[in-house]
């Protein structure tokens, strides 16, 4: 089964030439989010007033990092598309628009990585 129309299963496209499987990564991502963020807010208070330490202790548990790359992930994805969908329907110039996305994507990479890095340096170190 397609949720492709007739003409779109020929040419292969969409209707606007592009974007199904970005809709999908933003539903996917957005699915995603939601248990993790929930998790990790629910974690988060229940530390409160916990230690420095106690904290280190907690990223370094493994499903407790894997479960923070994941958020890192899905969250920088997620933030990568929504700003995209914004800059393609607001940025009108095509050289400014094709400059801010690849800024936002460049942008969104270095901050995952940055991000899943910090979370290994701890989970190896603790």
């Amino acid at each position: 089964m397609t949720l492709r129309s007739p003409l779109g299963r020929v040419r292969g496209l969409g209707a606007a030439k592009d974007g199904t499987a970005h809709w999908w990564a933003q539903r996917i991502t957005a699915a995603a989010l939601v248990p993790l963020t929930i998790w990790f807010v629910a974690s988060i208070a229940a530390m409160a007033g916990a230690g420095h330490a106690a904290v280190l202790a907690w990223v370094a548990n493994p499903v407790v990092a894997i479960l923070l790359i994941l958020l890192v992930i899905a969250t920088f994805h997620h933030a990568q598309l929504g700003m995209q969908t914004v800059i393609e329907d607001y940025v009108h110039h095509e050289g400014t628009k094709v400059v801010v996305l690849v800024l936002v994507k460049l942008a969104a990479f270095a901050l995952g990585v940055a991000a899943v890095f910090a979370v290994v340096r701890i989970a190896v170190k603790g």
